[in-house]
């Protein structure tokens, strides 16, 4: 399965594969950040999660762990609705 530029497959320690939308990226103190989002099919919710790039420089493929820090979530967050300020999200 190939990916558009804008999705990211996020595999579960279950070995499901979740299909995230990238609605913004940003870099903190050299760690990249994706705010992601997914529709659910039965109801239509949309749930975003904050994503942290944890790759090692021998990994081959990027590798990412959801934010569940409650600091370290409030602080991507904070950048990511300043960065997406003036954009509506549906």
């Amino acid at each position: 399965m190939s990916n558009k530029p804008d999705e990211i497959n996020f595999t579960t320690e279950d070995g499901e594969v979740v299909v995230f939308r990238v609605l913004e990226q940003t870099r903190l103190s050299g760690i990249d950040y994706l705010l992601v989002s997914t529709a659910d099919d039965e109801d239509g919710e949309a749930e975003a999660l904050i994503l942290k790039d944890i790759s090692k420089d021998t990994d081959e493929e990027a590798i990412y762990d959801i934010v569940e820090d409650d600091r370290e979530l409030e602080l991507v967050a904070g950048i990511f609705k300043e960065l997406l300020d003036d954009i509506e999200l549906y």
